[in-house]
């Protein structure tokens, strides 16, 4: 094998490409920015024990492991930056008020999460921390759908779900208490005969309900239909509640609901939502509340948010069209490297060509010159 070649799902990001991802990441930044978050910078590896913390065993998985050679302790790259972002709310900044923060950053996973996915996504994400109230909700909601206007993208899907439904079915039976992660595994997967056979030694209410759950998917009239076959226990009629508010806040996304997408329920623990888009089968973004990670860290706080792939997102956007730029000769020119300097400072992008190389510019389009005129360095379009 070249030495060249690399690892299975991980690949270079090309000029063009990562272009778009870099685009992609300064426009969403600043609109993070504009509601108020703060950003983060998490590392890259930490200490195996606090970087899955408050995580469940699909993030353990996921992680690289390795033993750090100046402690000897077991270190793990993240394969997530929630949880780390949520250290860092809980246990470094420790404020009372409500905290807004925002990240971006790669992540490793030892398996692709999806058909042709990468194993190296550029995360980005954010978090807000402090209000247990749905306006945090909604708010997470707005941003993650903002973040798919702001990269073009008017054709969206928003699938809802709600984590305290299935939670308040098994809290009223102390036989489903004990099954709870084979059946979430159940649910997620719409398994209906593996259902069957698990419940059959729950009470007729808790095993009807569960039966019920993977056919409670599509329009939004799911919630009608859910509030008519579940039984009236209050943790569900909050829930459905919860979704009736965010679907009359998902503006122009169509919204369908499904309450057995049960995807990261280890530390979900109220509304969760999907963005899907055009031409891509998978989630290109996932967000939800998850009140408990806190915990882990001695401080337990309300926690809303939402992450996406920026490289998954890019791939899925046309080839932008060259950028305009300036050629500029090569030269010792004093008055040259001025007149270069102060375009360059006013927002210009100028390639100085070099000898023998003034016709390739495969990234560019030079539609302008800057030539020498009557002791003046004047700027030339070009035919």
């Amino acid at each position: 094998m070249p030495n060249w070649l690399l690892p299975e799902n991980i690949a270079d990001v090309l000029p063009s490409e990562a272009r778009k991802v870099e685009e992609l990441r300064r426009a969403m930044l600043d609109g993070f920015r504009s509601y108020g978050y703060e950003l983060v910078q998490p590392p890259l590896l930490e200490y195996l024990d606090s970087l899955l913390t408050g995580a469940g065993q699909d993030l353990d998985l996921r992680t690289f492991k390795l033993i750090d050679q100046l402690s000897g302790r077991t270190i793990g790259l993240r394969a997530d930056m929630t949880t780390q972002v949520a250290r860092i709310d809980a246990h470094l900044l420790n404020r009372n008020s409500v905290t807004r923060l925002c990240y971006a950053g790669s992540v490793l996973h030892t398996r692709p999460i999806g058909l042709h996915a990468t194993r190296e996504p550029l995360q980005i994400g954010a978090e807000i921390y402090g209000h247990a109230g749905l306006e945090a909700d909604a708010e997470i909601q707005q941003l993650a759908l903002g973040s798919l206007a702001l990269a073009g993208f008017d054709t969206v899907r928003l699938d809802l779900c709600h984590v305290g439904v299935v939670r308040a079915i098994i809290r009223a039976d102390a036989a489903a208490q004990g099954l709870e992660a084979e059946l979430f595994g159940l649910l997620r997967s719409k398994d209906v005969p593996g259902l069957r056979a698990i419940t059959a030694q729950f009470g007729a209410v808790t095993r009807d309900a569960l039966l019920a759950l993977p056919h409670l998917y599509g329009e939004v009239d799911v919630i009608g239909r859910a509030r008519a076959v579940l039984p009236s226990l209050e943790g569900i009629s909050s829930a459905l509640d919860a979704l009736e508010q965010l679907v009359k806040l998902a503006g122009n996304a169509r919204v369908t609901i499904d309450l057995a997408d049960l995807r990261g329920y280890q530390y979900e623990s109220g509304a969760m939502f999907a963005l899907y888009v055009p031409n891509l089968p998978n989630a290109v973004a996932r967000g939800g509340r998850y009140d408990h990670v806190g915990e882990a860290f001695g401080r337990a706080r309300p926690a809303t948010g939402f992450s996406l792939d920026l490289r998954e997102l890019a791939r899925l956007l046309p080839l932008a069209p060259r950028t305009s730029a300036i050629r500029a000769p090569w030269g010792t020119d004093a008055a040259l490297h001025r007149r270069v300097a102060q375009l360059r400072a006013a927002g210009e992008i100028v390639i100085q060509t070099l000898p023998g190389h003034e016709d390739e510019m495969d990234e560019f389009d030079c539609d302008r010159t800057l030539v020498l005129e009557n002791d003046h360095w004047i700027i030339k379009n070009l035919g």
